[in-house]
């Protein structure tokens, strides 16, 4: 899980060749026309300028061509209406060319031409930097994302970048929404979609009042530790929302480092104190495995039946974190919502 990334001088100075031959030829095919389109009005007055981990950055006009990176900002353009020309490539997820179904859905729907999708292996720790200049963006959003500082650099000298406000991997949903919405002048429907998730989240804990004041951990299993959530990361903030607690072992995580999960030796997984747990699976054999594995038998939760699996990608990406798209993706936090009621009553 660890987001590192080294370039060679040759890339440096090859990327620089690159920006140099495309300002000569951008002026011809990034005008009006072949721009992603937009289905809300601008609300908010330009310039706007948003501070981030590695400084302020000023957008001075109505981006025309969105670029995004990372996880959710894609979804929150959209939602934002705005509807970005290239994208992260999902390719953990839905695989080489491919877009994540709630995001296909939205384009299609709105008869909006498919993205290009910037090459990713799976980690978002290589940065495409070619794929990004051929885009010609006039803004990159990764407010959820790893990027390093000096990727930061790299991509702010091909169009005016914004990063994550704290620690990579760590920006709510919210924020990033509202980070999103904020870049694309339009922070009053960044409002907006924030009151509906609330909505959708407050009618969902009011459904199921079984879920209040119930401890919660989520753990993804490693071969040789389990890796647990903890508080910084949206997967897990995000079932607070539906009133479960977090689970006093998990909540005393040391996350000073900014990290998003925590990795537990198998030995102490005894400790997890959480009345239900939620894991994530790519297919149903690892699931029902992990059911079995006496290792996992440890955790009381486990042993006691009291467990949300949810199983196969697109519907672990769905909630992991949701996006301003996949909140009510049938596949996604309705689905999750489900599994929980049916754990808590075990």
């Amino acid at each position: 899980m660890t987001r590192a990334f080294r370039r060679s001088t040759a890339l440096v100075a090859g990327l620089a060749a690159v920006l140099a031959l495309s300002a000569c030829g951008a002026d011809d095919s990034a005008d009006d026309e072949d721009a992603g389109a937009t289905t809300l009005e601008v609300t908010d007055e330009f310039p706007i300028s948003i501070e981030h981990a590695f400084g302020t950055t000023e957008i001075t006009e109505e981006p025309k061509r969105v670029a995004t990176w990372g996880w959710g900002s894609t979804e929150a353009a959209i939602a934002s209406g705005v509807y970005p020309v290239a994208i992260a490539e999902q390719l953990w997820t839905v695989g080489k060319g491919n877009l994540l179904p709630w995001v296909e859905e939205a384009y299609d729907e709105k008869g909006v031409e498919h993205p290009t999708l910037l090459p990713d292996d799976g980690s978002g720790a290589t940065v495409p930097y070619d794929e990004f200049i051929a885009a010609k963006p006039d803004l990159i959003l990764a407010p959820y994302s790893g990027i390093t500082e000096e990727q930061y650099k790299k991509l702010s000298e091909i169009a005016p970048t914004v990063a994550y406000p704290e620690a990579p991997w760590t920006t709510t949903w919210q924020d990033t929404i509202t980070i999103t919405a904020k870049a694309l002048g339009r922070s009053a429907h960044g409002d907006e979609i924030l009151a509906d998730i609330d909505t959708f989240l407050a009618d969902e804990a009011e459904k199921h009042p079984e879920f209040a004041g119930r401890k919660i951990a989520a753990l993804y299993p490693g071969p040789n530790a389990m890796s647990l959530y903890t508080e910084l990361d949206p997967r897990l903030a995000i079932l607070t929302k539906l009133g479960f607690d977090v689970a006093p072992s998990v909540a005393e995580l040391d996350t000073s480092d900014g990290g998003f999960y925590y990795d537990l030796s198998y030995e102490k997984v005894d400790a997890i104190d959480a009345d239900v747990v939620v894991t994530y699976f790519d297919d149903d054999a690892q699931a029902a495995a992990f059911l079995k594995d006496q290792k996992a038998l440890a955790i009381p939760a486990v042993k006691g039946g009291n467990v949300a699996q949810v199983v196969g990608r697109e519907h672990i990406s769905a909630v992991s974190p949701p996006t301003a798209l996949s909140f009510q993706w049938a596949g996604g936090m309705p689905e999750l919502v489900k599994l929980l009621s049916e754990a808590v009553a075990e």
